[in-house]
């Protein structure tokens, strides 16, 4: 088994996770809250969950279809996977978010993978530091309008309420408590939960001691972003690729560290499958991994209230080859193909 330099991750012997539930055929009249057992990826620790909000494979259906749903929106165009789509590792392609409303974000969808690792959220941190919490920014925020949910809370819920087959949900994820805006949180926060990649060619030759899974151009590519010249790991790091992450397993404490992204400006975003999830930058305004590392290289940008001015480091030609090789055996297909994350199936 192999770990790059500058990785710090806990080691689980683990194998790809699932839950039991078939929920495309799930019997909705007895489905029941259940206790979930977390079937992670070699090198993943379990996440945090609330204690008020524990996992059942019952919200995790149940949140799903939410997630996937419009009527999450106060106009009912868009539901949370219009700006997270699956086979985009949750992100939407777009350089700048788009609201149900028209509006523009002045930012672009960050991806989902792992989200459930997140020590913050967003682009800027915002003093969210749940799930649950999180998703009253793009329900209820107006600067910009995103699911434009603000006065249409009651009549989401009551909607909810006369749904047979959300009535049935809700009962087996939240016996005995009401179709409120607090439990589609919850049951929202508990799918997301769930959206873990960790089968990438990178893992598999990590963790799982695949000498076959890495070219020899993502192999050197790897060396270099781990290298202290380049210091890609530096914002980038540990198993999400993403910075500081919240888990348990350490003393039976649930550790939390504050997310500084860039300097301060930018939460640093997962680069797990990343080569699917153009545009680039918080702006979108890179079209390509190519120019991603020559911007950075060349020491970021100079520009007030950007990326700081960074040193930049030597990058030949077959170096710029070889990081984007690596950066593309970060991508996940099984994650992004994944039937058990995507929309559900209509029922007959």
């Amino acid at each position: 088994m192999r770990r790059p330099r500058g990785s710090a991750v806990l080691v689980l012997a683990a194998a790809t996770w699932t839950w039991s539930v078939g929920s495309d055929a799930l019997d909705r009249g007895t489905l029941a809250a259940a206790s979930f057992q977390w079937h992670l990826p070699a090198g993943f620790p379990e996440p945090c969950v609330p204690e008020d909000n524990p996992m059942s494979e019952a919200k995790v259906e149940l949140g799903r279809r939410l997630f996937y749903d419009t009527r999450l929106s106060g106009n009912g165009t868009q539901a949370c996977a219009s700006c997270h789509r699956p086979e985009l590792a949750f992100t939407d392609g777009r350089a700048r978010a788009k609201g149900s409303t028209g509006a523009l974000h002045p930012r672009g969808s960050q991806s989902l993978a792992n989200v459930a690792y997140n020590a913050s959220f967003t682009w800027v941190e915002a003093g969210r530091h749940s799930l649950e919490d999180q998703a009253l920014g793009p329900m209820y925020g107006r600067d910009p309008v995103e699911l434009g949910l603000t006065g249409h809370a009651d009549e989401l819920a009551a909607g909810l309420r006369v749904d047979r087959e959300y009535a049935a949900l809700f009962a087996a994820a939240f016996p005995g408590e009401p179709i409120d805006e607090i439990r589609v949180r919850k049951a929202l926060a508990s799918f997301e939960r769930t959206l873990v990649s960790g089968s990438s060619p990178y893992d598999r030759y990590v963790w799982q001691d695949d000498r076959t899974a890495l070219s020899e151009g993502a192999k050197r590519g790897m060396a270099l972003f781990f290298a202290a010249r380049t210091a890609c790991s530096g914002c980038h790091a540990g198993f999400t690729f993403s910075g500081p992450a919240r888990f348990e397993g350490i003393a039976g404490e649930s550790p939390e560290t504050h997310d500084t992204g860039l300097g301060g400006r930018f939460r640093a975003p997962t680069l797990r499958n990343v080569a699917v999830t153009a545009p680039y930058m918080h702006d979108g305004r890179f079209a390509s991994l190519d120019e991603v590392v020559d911007y950075y290289a060349a020491g970021g940008s100079h520009a007030p209230g950007q990326s700081p001015v960074m040193a930049g480091f030597p990058l030949s030609a077959q170096d710029r080859c070889d990081l984007v090789a690596f950066l593309e055996s970060l991508t996940d297909e099984r994650f992004l193909t994944d039937t058990r994350l995507a929309a559900p199936k209509e029922s007959p």
